[in-house]
Parts: structure tokens; sequence; C-alpha cells
């Protein structure tokens, strides 16, 4: 059986909007230009061992350049938050990384437990 933890309600909340953060990212990611600079097309010489091309990028609008920057930063401070906050202290070291995986998957064992 795997180990429960008794996480703050403010490193949960911490770790749900992360996730939120990194799903609007993902998204914007999905619709912009593959490159945020003006790029022609390009593609691997013939004989590659791995053949790849591009097509070219107009580059990112400057509304999507401030978008992502925006949800970049915020991305940082919440990691920032997360790694940093006092709780990891009051575990011992050995069960840190088991307890910040559980963490990370906290949002499922809620959605289980509510099922």
């Amino acid at each position: 059986m795997a180990a429960s933890y008794d996480f703050p309600q403010d490193l949960i909340d911490a770790q749900d909007e992360l996730r939120q953060v990194r799903t609007e990212l993902q998204t914007v990611y999905q619709r912009v230009p593959w490159s945020a600079e003006p790029l022609d097309a390009w593609e691997t010489h013939e004989s590659a061992w791995r053949k790849s091309s591009r097509p070219a990028s107009p580059g990112w609008g400057p509304q999507d350049a401030v978008e992502i920057a925006r949800l970049r930063a915020r991305e940082v401070e919440l990691a920032g938050t997360i790694l940093t906050h006092a709780y990891w202290s009051s575990l011992a070291p050995a069960d840190v990384l088991t307890a910040r995986d559980a963490l990370k998957h906290h949002h499922e064992q809620m959605a289980d437990a509510s099922s």
C-alpha cells in the first residue's frame, strides 16, 4: 500500500495551480507557430539518418509572447513555492521524493475517492 501524506492545503493548491498553468501553457504552445522568432523553412539533408523538417514560421505574435512569458513566470514561481515549502522539512530525507510524487498525483487520488 502506498504511503499517505497529510499535505497542507496551500501546498495542494500550489500543485493544482501548477498543473493548470502547465496545461494552459501546453494549449498555447499547440496554437502558436513552432518558432518564437520568424524563421525560414528547413529540412535535413537527404542522407541524414533521421529526416526532419519544419515549415516557415512567422514567429509568435506579441500577445502570444506576453501570454507565454506570463505563464512561464507563474510556472517558475509555483515550482519554487512547492520546492521550498516548509512541509518537506517535516519528512525524513529518504521520504521526500515519494511524498513529492504523491503530491503530483494527489488530484488523481481525489478523483478516485470521489467516484
